[in-house]
């Protein structure tokens, strides 16, 4: 299970009745039994966020992808979420196809990696991707996804002009009653899937205009709308030509609830009016529910009379972000929704600073960067930090940033345009602006009909703290109904390690929390039972989330042609100087000889010197035996072999008890060794006396190790297929690249290379002190132009900023 925090916020509510009922107190049976399923979802699916701080917006074919993975847990967005395996893909927008796949190993929900981006991956628009495997148990709407394009060498900007247009109205609170006053939001998106300016009016059925409106914002805006009981409605759209175009107006109920949400008028308190239609019911008594991200902010319980209900709730003590209101009828059914946007301005403060406002090209910059919270105190936080060259990439207007992501993005499902323009303080309108997006784009973490159930489905996906090894066993193609232990030898250039599984009663086996870095080793067999050449297996493989193939945003990034163009070329001469480098370090040399003494290599399974015997097993010396035993009899002096099968035993001379045996280095018991297949064992040493004391009480005895073909790093075991045996290899954590930045100091043989990167300095993993700072240093490109810093920010208490700043070089 996840670890969670829950935290209770105290919230002081005022309610104004606008009618001749009394507010009453808050019911306890409902409150309770609300806050107790609300608790209970959040602990059986609390969720985790994920986000990716890109080096930059745009690539070229043959570049490098660099990115900072932050992982938060979902309600409170500390850095404490439990899994530690993240995954990342590149989507191809085209085809659906997955082009990489990568997996970051977090330290405290933070990690970094990159992507090559190969000549062999066409260009055209894609998707970044980040999530857990926990976070496979909603929907992927709430994966971490950034929209990118990658150009091809010589590419020429193309962009189709948007045609058609998607419009939808969205009655306040979800319903449009006749008879009662509320307003109408509604939302433009064009073919490109952005925001299009639209204006338009609607009509009764005796073709009277009775309201009109116009978009303020991305294709967003509002009017007030009362809908007659006895009326039909149409609507349409009219283009600058004077053009109709007729859209879906919304349905009008006889009867029904609205709910109108005042967040805008007062900083320190929303307010919240309700009005009901119900036949036979003059006064309903209802509760309004505010929890933000799962969390309970408030219970409150009132009557909508004939004039409505109007309740002032203070908001100073909510948290930042998204909170989430229901109205609930008098049979404690939700009947209306609506989400605010909270904004205390509680985000830390960053500041970068440039050592200077104007460098020379090459020369070395330094920057300080000063992070403090609201109050302006210091804090210790972790960041990343990208620089790029203002002449080849143009940083995107209001693109999606930490802040914006964890308060805004994350919470709401479907694609947000210019998400950081709700975040920009100079912005006097963004916050009527952002009302309109709360009215236009519900919250669908979660359902009210699911958290209510009286049962809670058990999750699909589990936590991953490191790699998962699982498959199936069966025996002569059959599941395996017993319970079977398996033997597991896994390897790699920095690890040697035996461990068993247990089948389960599916016939299926898992290894969890693995950890290694690039690939692993795998030798699978059974283990102490008869018959185990009958036995096959198969590993599961990792099957990445579904991808549905959207056509919008087609065009995802805004590029300045001229920007594009010079990109483009200094990309690809930086390419072509790459090419030359290593083509001129691959020359033919002139015949040489060298002579010296042959070293023969050691074998990493012998961690022993010399053997005092050794067989090598031929073809021929394997097909007369049916075990290891039999192979040993009679073959190397002082060692006596009785019995046979399974019933064998050997002694080495002066012992009384059996040897110590070990397999590929691993110490195992001699049943394990007896079920070998003998056509697997590469070879056998003996080790008597002083030889065997390397394995100290244990080797007393003598040791007998067994050298298996497989365990060979040098064995190629892609085509051999042995019964009863798997030898397969598992993928581990991606071993990040470290970014490379050049040093410009008087005689290096590098200063006469042309230097023109894109991205001029990327620096992943960067702390303040106690002090709130952090100071970087790099050196310039040859690029006279601006440069531009960007930092993603985010305490460890779960509070993010963000912060730019730019400088010239000339």
């Amino acid at each position: 299970m996840l670890h969670t925090k829950t935290f209770i916020r105290s919230t002081l509510i005022s309610l104004i009745v606008l009618s001749a009922f009394a507010f009453q107190a808050i019911e306890e049976d409902f409150t309770q039994f609300l806050s107790r399923k609300l608790m209970k979802y959040r602990h059986a699916f609390p969720p985790e966020k994920a986000f990716l701080h890109l080096d930059k917006p745009y690539y070229v074919t043959g570049d490098t992808l660099w990115f900072k993975a932050y992982l938060v847990e979902g309600a409170l967005h500390a850095m404490d979420s439990a899994s530690n395996l993240l995954y990342v893909d590149l989507i191809e927008h085209r085809t659906g196809k997955n082009s990489a796949l990568k997996r970051v190993n977090l330290n405290g929900g933070i990690g970094h990696g990159d992507i090559v981006l190969a000549d062999s991956i066409p260009a055209g628009s894609y998707t970044v991707r980040a999530y857990t495997n926990w976070m496979r148990n909603a929907s992927d709407d709430f994966f971490f996804q950034k929209d990118i394009r990658v150009f091809a060498e010589n590419e020429q900007l193309t962009i189709d002009k948007p045609s058609k247009i998607d419009f939808q109205f969205f009655p306040e609170g979800g319903q449009l009653v006749a008879g009662v006053s509320t307003r109408i939001s509604f939302k433009a998106v064009n073919g490109a899937g952005l925001g299009q300016d639209v204006k338009g009016f609607v009509l009764n059925q005796n073709k009277d205009t009775v309201a009109s409106f116009a978009s303020a914002h991305l294709g967003m805006g509002r009017f007030q709308f009362e809908a007659a009981a006895d009326q039909t409605y149409s609507a349409f759209l009219k283009d600058k030509d004077g053009k109709l175009m007729p859209v879906t107006f919304p349905t009008v109920d006889p009867s029904g609830y609205t709910m109108i949400v005042d967040n805008l008028s007062n900083p320190l308190k929303m307010r919240i009016i309700a009005y009901a239609k119900i036949p036979g019911k003059s006064e309903i008594p209802v509760h309004v529910v505010g929890h933000s991200r799962g969390i309970v902010a408030f219970i409150a319980k009132g009557k909508i009379g004939a004039r409505g209900l109007m309740m002032n709730l203070f908001t100073t003590e909510l948290p930042d972000g998204i909170t989430h209101l229901t109205l609930f009828d008098d049979e404690n059914k939700p009947v209306c929704e609506r989400i605010v946007f909270i904004d205390h301005n509680r985000n830390l403060n960053v500041k970068l600073s440039p050592a200077k406002t104007a460098f020379k090209p090459r020369e070395k910059s330094e920057v300080e960067v000063t992070v403090t919270d609201s109050a302006g105190k210091p804090v210790e936080a972790n960041l990343s930090v990208s620089v790029t060259d203002g002449s080849q990439i143009l940083q995107q207007p209001y693109d999606q940033n930490i802040v914006s992501y964890l308060l805004l993005s994350s919470d709401l499902k479907g694609f947000i345009e210019q998400p950081g323009y709700y975040f920009d303080r100079q912005k006097s309108d963004r916050k009527v602006n952002l009302d309109y997006l709360m009215t236009t784009q519900g919250w669908t973490r979660f359902k009210w009909n699911e958290v209510l159930r009286d049962s809670l489905d058990l999750p699909k996906y589990f936590v991953e703290q490191g790699v998962t090894l699982s498959g199936e066993v069966r025996r002569n193609n059959k599941k395996v109904t017993d319970k079977l232990v398996l033997s597991l030898y896994l390897s790699n250039d920095s690890l040697n390690t035996f461990m068993t599984a247990e089948t389960q009663a599916d016939s299926r086996f898992a290894v969890y929390n693995l950890v290694f870095e690039d690939s692993l080793k795998v030798r699978l067999q059974g283990m102490n039972k008869k018959g185990n050449q009958s036995l096959s297996f198969k590993l599961d493989p990792f099957l990445s989330p579904k991808v549905s193939l959207v056509k919008i945003p087609y065009n995802p990034v805004t590029v300045d042609a001229q920007r594009l163009n010079d990109y483009l070329k200094k990309a690809a001469q930086d390419q072509e100087i790459t090419r030359k480098i290593r083509e001129s370090r691959e020359r033919l040399l002139q015949e040489v000889t060298i002579k010296a003494k042959k070293e023969v290599p050691r074998d990493s399974r012998k961690i022993y010197g010399s053997a005092d015997a050794s067989i090598k097993i031929t073809p021929q010396m394997a097909s007369g035996s049916m075990s290891i035993l039999d192979m040993l009899a009679g073959r190397v002096a002082g060692v006596r072999v009785t019995g046979s099968g399974m019933n064998a035993s050997v002694f080495i001379r002066g012992n009384t008890s059996e040897p110590q045996f070990v397999l590929d280095g691993m110490p195992v018991d001699k049943e394990m060794v007896i079920s070998m297949n003998v056509h697997d064992v590469e070879s056998i040493d003996v080790l008597k006396g002083a030889g065997a004391a390397i394995f100290g009480s244990r080797g007393g005895n003598g040791v007998i190790s067994i050298l298996t073909k497989r365990g060979n790093e040098n064995y190629d075991y892609s085509q051999d297929i042995v019964p009863g045996v798997l030898v397969s290899q598992i993928a581990g954590f991606n071993v990040p690249r470290a970014f490379y930045s050049p040093v410009y100091n008087a005689g290096n043989a590098q200063n006469a290379i042309p230097d023109y990167r894109s991205t001029i300095f990327w620096a992943p993993m960067l702390k303040t002190d106690k002090n709130g700072k952090a100071r970087f240093s790099y050196f310039n490109s040859d690029a006279v132009s601006n440069v531009d810093i960007s930092a993603e920010v985010l305490s460890f208490a779960g509070v993010p900023g963000y912060g730019k700043a730019s400088y010239s070089v000339n």
